[in-house]
């Protein structure tokens, strides 16, 4: 829902600050006073191109935003996550520079113009004569009559079926352009052979490059043990083991003089014990030591193989057994090709068969739903002083030869303005007062089914007046019970339907015409209704005629 809307330099308004709520919002104003401008400025927060002529005369740019709360919008949130934007709040942003050029921002955060309407399309539906109008587009027509359908199990199923045939059959495409696989199936079993030859076991090759080491310094491992088994407890020398002991007695004589010499005696104890298992450990080396040239040669040629086989497959030697894996993997799937294609080619036809399916119950919804909608739309159209119009939805089946995630068929929406004419793509009506009432009459009867969750009418009672103005007003006040409405309307009839008046006037400052913007209190807009009802010179008669229409309402 739009909760407030800035305007600074924009046309002829200096500076305006709107609030806007639930419900009905209408915006009046006398013939020029840039009552629209409010509507173009939404359109150029929602991506229209804009040039320099929409910045007001004297300015450097003009300055547009908006902001938007996002509990009734679940679409833009989502769509605020995925492109990693701040989703605290909503705010869109304009700039429009007087050399012409422009910047969009959202959240603060520059983006593409192209980011910009993506997003707004979330938001805002402006119907009217303009360029942004949702309701023109196909993909908006579809998604509106699902929505009247209340199809989403259907839709579901539809996308999961076409989502299943789709990766099938990238499956069968993947293998089918392998073509003959023989020579890489003897390729790889070759390879596959010579890496299966070898211990490639985890640890295995650290195991044998640390025997290779110790078989290369295998003289010198066994010179250095013997030479220290000999100075720790040799005995052709004062070894330290020896000279611990003699230590030990020397002191334990003297310790009845200096019992603190007790404590050195328990220190060298221990010394003695750690000494003991040093030299169990340091025989156990020395006898496991074996300096043997043939064990040496057999690891040395070894680790040359491993390191061959490393270099041919750029790998390093521990990684030589994920890479054996690999190729096994490979050949698994290769050796099975020809088996799984022949299992797609089944698989295939099972699932397009699943999608067509579901596709032919999605389309028995649509079907029902199109004829309902169009059924509501053409009385309403009626009920809006189009007398004779028709409304139709005309349902066109696609290719079908393809799992479509939308389904097996395309709506156009179709009307015929006047009786006797045939009917025509919505997109194709030229009358702007006629799309805009055409579009109301939609949204109304869909309910406001429409995911967007603010509609904007633009003059959508143009050419009208009696009756139909009040059927007009009554409707969008309906609408704005379902969807936050905002109209700009010139009809009393219409804007005493209202939740909220807006009142844009201009008038001149410093010589130069300047819009303001104005919200009505009950008073005031009993006076803005009298003046619409009575022109210029407001009559009490009028002033009556306000007050009656605003109890109506009421």
């Amino acid at each position: 829902m739009l909760k407030h809307l800035a305007l600074k330099d924009f046309a002829v308004v200096r500076v305006a600050e709107l609030e806007f709520g639930p419900g009905m919002t209408v915006i009046s104003g006398e013939t020029g006073a840039g009552k629209s401008l409010l509507v173009d400025a939404l359109g150029f927060l929602c991506g229209l191109r804009a040039d320099s002529g929409v910045v007001r005369h004297g300015a450097e740019r003009a300055e547009l935003s908006a902001e938007f709360d996002l509990a009734d919008a679940p679409p833009a949130l989502a769509w605020l996550r995925e492109n990693e934007l701040d989703d605290s709040e909503c705010q869109l942003r304009r700039v429009i520079r007087a050399d012409g050029g422009s910047r969009a921002f959202i959240n603060g955060r520059s983006v593409t113009l192209a980011q910009l309407t993506e997003l707004a399309a979330l938001l805002v539906e402006i119907h009217g004569q303009h360029e942004h109008q949702a309701l023109l587009s196909r993909p908006s027509q579809l998604e509106l009559l699902d929505a009247y359908a209340r199809n989403e199990s259907e839709r579901v199923a539809v996308r999961s079926a076409a989502a299943t045939w789709s990766a099938l059959l990238r499956e069968r495409d993947t293998l089918s352009q392998q073509g003959d696989v023989s020579d890489r199936i003897n390729y790889l079993e070759h390879q596959f052979a010579e890496l299966q030859r070898e211990e490639l076991a985890a640890g295995a090759i650290e195991s044998l490059s640390a025997s290779h080491r110790r078989q290369a310094n295998a003289s010198g491992l066994i010179d250095a043990c013997n030479a220290a088994f000999t100075r720790l407890a040799g005995e052709d020398a004062p070894s330290v083991s020896r000279q611990l002991q003699q230590t030990r007695s020397e002191l334990a004589r003297m310790a009845e003089h200096e019992p603190r010499l007790r404590d050195v005696d328990a220190l060298l104890e221990s010394a003695n014990i750690q000494l003991d298992e040093a030299l169990v450990v340091l025989d156990r080396v020395r006898d496991d030591l074996d300096a043997d040239p043939a064990q040496f040669m057999e690891l040395e040629r070894t680790l040359t193989r491993l390191h061959d086989l490393a270099r041919k497959h750029r790998v390093s030697p521990e990684q030589l057994g994920a890479r054996r894996d690999a190729i096994a993997a490979e050949l698994e799937g290769l050796r099975g090709a020809g088996e799984r294609l022949l299992n797609l080619n089944t698989e295939i036809q099972a699932a397009t068969a699943g999608w067509r399916a579901a596709a032919g119950k999605l389309a028995k919804t649509r079907t029902n739903a199109a004829k309902t909608l169009s059924k509501a739309t053409t009385a309403l159209i009626a009920e809006l002083g189009m007398g004779g119009g028709r409304f139709e939805i005309a349902i066109e089946p696609n290719d079908a030869e393809r799992a479509d995630p939308l389904g097996s068929e395309r709506v156009e929406f179709l009307v015929s303005a006047n009786a006797g004419q045939p009917p025509r793509a919505l997109r194709k009506v030229a009358s702007g007062g006629e799309l805009s009432r055409i579009s109301l009459a939609i949204e109304v009867a869909a309910l406001g089914l429409d995911a967007v969750p603010t509609m904007v009418f633009d003059e959508v009672d143009s050419g009208i007046g009696g009756a139909v103005s009040d059927i007009v007003g009554r409707k969008l006040r309906a609408l704005g019970e379902k969807r936050q409405v905002l109209c700009v309307t010139h009809l009393p009839q219409v804007a005493a339907q209202g939740h909220a008046h807006y009142r844009v006037s201009k008038a001149p400052v410093d010589g130069m015409t300047q819009s303001a913007v104005e919200l009505l209190s009950p008073a005031q807009r009993e006076e803005e209704l009298a003046r619409m009802l009575g022109g210029v010179d407001v009559s009490n008669e009028a002033r009556a005629a306000a007050k009656r229409l605003l109890v109506d309402v009421t």
